[in-house]
């Protein structure tokens, strides 16, 4: 802990997107000495993110530009860690890719050095047969997975800046956990497929790790080392949060895969905090 505080100490640090994931994350970075300017798209959070030390600014983004002084929430940042939720399933109308194209354009005015860009294991098909996913394993032609692979390429391949693509498996935590949502639900889908999730405390101890040890211009998968079935995990997990469990499809056959985090852990020398689901 001594050398990751001397790594980080004094840093300006900005977090774009400060919420279950950023908040947490953006407390620990302050914790370690560094400053961070923190963005939330609601007025009633700039209060919570300024009494935890974070310099708060209001931002959102839409499809004709930035809204928001974005300018000065990167202002003096080095390092830029974007935490953005696309939210294309619930607004599939969303011009995920627009959007970015602004914030970009911003970042490249800025005195932003590297990015940590948060995507998502979701941009690789499920399939029969549970592939191994590393990251040099295709990547889905769907709709939504080509936005976010195109955002993606607007960081990665910007020559202004640095970019580490971190792509992360379902996220989960106590108080946030999708075994609450499928609770009680009937004729599920994919139930013999491996389940691939990661603690936020991982995802906040990876992301340090990563900004720490300069990892730059390179894509990470990271899930838990841990890859139950969805109807032994969640059938488990609802038995012991005392809730009705829910019924798996058992007449089609399952489809879906295996993130392989074996380059993080090489590349980080990480040991994750939850070694296994069950």
């Amino acid at each position: 802990m001594k050398t990751l505080k001397r790594a980080l100490l004094n840093s300006k640090i900005c977090i774009i997107g400060c919420g279950w994931l950023g908040f947490p994350l953006a407390k620990k970075l302050i914790k370690l000495g560094n400053t961070v300017h923190g963005s939330t798209t609601s007025k009633e959070k700039l209060s919570q993110l300024e009494d935890a030390q974070i310099n708060p600014f209001l931002i959102q983004f839409s499809s004709e530009g930035v809204i928001g002084n974005l300018k000065s929430c990167l202002n003096n940042c080095k390092t830029l860690i974007v935490n953005i939720p696309p939210g294309l399933r619930k607004n599939p109308g969303n011009d995920y890719v627009k959007q970015m194209t602004h914030f970009v354009e911003c970042i490249e005015e800025s005195s932003v050095e590297n990015v940590l860009f948060i995507g998502s294991t979701s941009v690789y098909d499920d399939e029969q047969g549970f592939p191994v996913i590393n990251e040099n394993s295709p990547t889905s032609n769907d709709n939504i997975p080509i936005q976010l692979l195109e955002v993606e390429a607007l960081f990665s391949k910007n020559k202004n800046f640095k970019t580490t693509i971190l792509r992360f498996s379902g996220l989960f935590a106590e108080d946030r956990h999708p075994a609450k949502y499928l609770s009680g639900k009937t004729n599920l889908k994919n139930g013999d497929a491996p389940i691939n999730l990661i603690h936020r405390d991982d995802c906040i101890s990876i992301i340090i790790s990563v900004v720490k040890s300069n990892i730059w211009n390179t894509i990470i998968n990271a899930s838990t080392p841990s890859h139950p079935t969805k109807k032994n995990y969640y059938t488990s997990i609802c038995e012991s949060l005392q809730i009705p469990i829910p019924e798996f499809d058992n007449t089609t056959i399952s489809k879906g895969k295996i993130i392989d985090s074996t380059k993080l852990v090489q590349l980080l020398d990480y040991d994750f905090k939850i070694k296994s689901l069950l």
